[in-house]
């Protein structure tokens, strides 16, 4: 494969401001592209996705509003950042928690074609608690941590339904913003309908761990283990289960989790190992970035196959320029010579998503294209 080569970037602000209008900046062309091309023919009115706010995430709709204001936006804009209801979305994911003798830990593969990632880890504190995470849809996060010493992290949970929800970009900064620890956060979701299936993996200050599974058809539903991967109650999509290897993944976590060395550092070096490990770059799914975040020093460590590593701490935030390499050995971080450089490479982000928009039937499972509505389309056999 030709080396995929990213500009990754650690930004803060306090209020909405202008750090937020070079995320907007960044991202929105990709992902109106892919937005206005999946909309349909009714998109749902900006005031009903101001009802909506205004009834599931009370406060939202003031950030929403801030959000759309600063940046001039049109209702494409609004209705986008509000997440009600969006276009089907994958991100393919591994993660875990636990404690060991430095406290509680959450560690995460995030696993996508490296173009469409926003590379861009947040320093927030628009309301409520400081937040600092990944960066996913401008407004929402992957994952992330708050001041408290709550750390959330999300993986696709494997299944096609789509309902009446929220994306769980939104759904994830929401809880951070509000939560304190793990039992805030499971009351939180046990309310927010969530638009597709997702694994929600918690950690608090204290050490507990909550597991969950979101859906759009059926209740909250809490996993006794400690890890997730990219299925719920089983395999329900096989074409995508195979392609991703989430059984194989989740066996190598189940293992480590119950293993004597499954502290945080070695469970590191399993995440940039195969099976956790993807390649797969050129195909739509391969580990762009893994994170480590501690709630009990409240730092996050960001990894690449490499080796290199660097910290973020929610007290100590540098603003910093990280130059990261793809190849199919694995990724390669090195630092870059001008922190505040502007974000470059918006077309190649476009180029990226018209790729993904156009593969083969058969990789129908893919980040970026629309999923069948049942699985008689999905090739697979009853």
């Amino acid at each position: 494969m030709k080396p995929i080569e990213l500009s990754f970037r650690s930004l803060s602000e306090s209020a909405v401001g202008n750090v937020w209008k070079q995320v907007f900046g960044h991202g929105w062309p990709g992902w109106k592209a892919w937005y206005l091309g999946r909309l349909g023919d009714e998109p749902a009115p900006v005031e009903k996705c101001r009802r909506m706010l205004r009834d599931f995430m009370p406060g939202m709709e003031h950030s929403w509003d801030a959000w759309v204001s600063s940046v001039g936006g049109d209702e494409d804009v609004a209705r986008f950042l509000s997440f009600w209801t969006p276009p089907r979305y994958l991100v393919n994911c591994s993660q875990a928690a636990g404690v060991d003798a430095q406290g509680p830990w959450l560690i995460r593969n995030y696993d996508l074609d490296p173009m469409l990632n926003e590379t861009t880890l947040l320093r927030s504190a628009w309301r409520g608690y400081r937040v600092m995470g990944m960066v996913e849809g401008m407004a929402g996060l992957s994952d992330g941590m708050n001041e408290a010493g709550l750390a959330l992290s999300l993986s696709f949970g494997g299944r096609i339904e789509r309902g009446r929800g929220f994306g769980i970009p939104l759904i994830m900064r929401y809880v951070l913003e509000t939560c304190r620890d793990c039992q805030d956060a499971l009351d939180a979701l046990r309310g927010i309908p969530c638009h597709m299936s997702y694994n929600v993996t918690a950690i608090d200050r204290a050490g507990r761990v909550e597991n969950l599974m979101l859906a759009p058809d059926r209740p909250l539903i809490r996993r006794d283990d400690c890890w997730a991967t990219n299925h719920q109650l089983g395999v329900e999509w096989p074409h995508h289960g195979r392609l991703t290897g989430t059984v194989e993944r989740g066996a190598r976590l189940d293992d480590l989790l119950k293993g004597e060395t499954s502290g945080a550092d070695a469970m590191l070096r399993a995440f940039l190992a195969p099976p956790l490990f993807s390649t797969g770059y050129d195909r739509g799914f391969g580990t762009v970035y893994t994170a480590l975040y501690r709630p009990a020093t409240g730092s996050v460590t960001l990894a690449w196959a490499d080796g290199e590593r660097h910290v973020w701490r929610l007290d100590d935030f540098p603003a910093r320029a990280l130059d990261v390499t793809y190849r199919a050995a694995g990724s390669a971080a090195c630092a870059a010579d001008a922190p505040a450089r502007p974000f470059s490479g918006e077309d190649r982000r476009l180029h990226a998503i018209a790729a993904r928009n156009t593969l083969e039937r058969r990789e129908g499972w893919t980040n970026i294209n629309p999923l069948p509505d049942s699985r008689t389309e999905t090739g697979e056999t009853a």
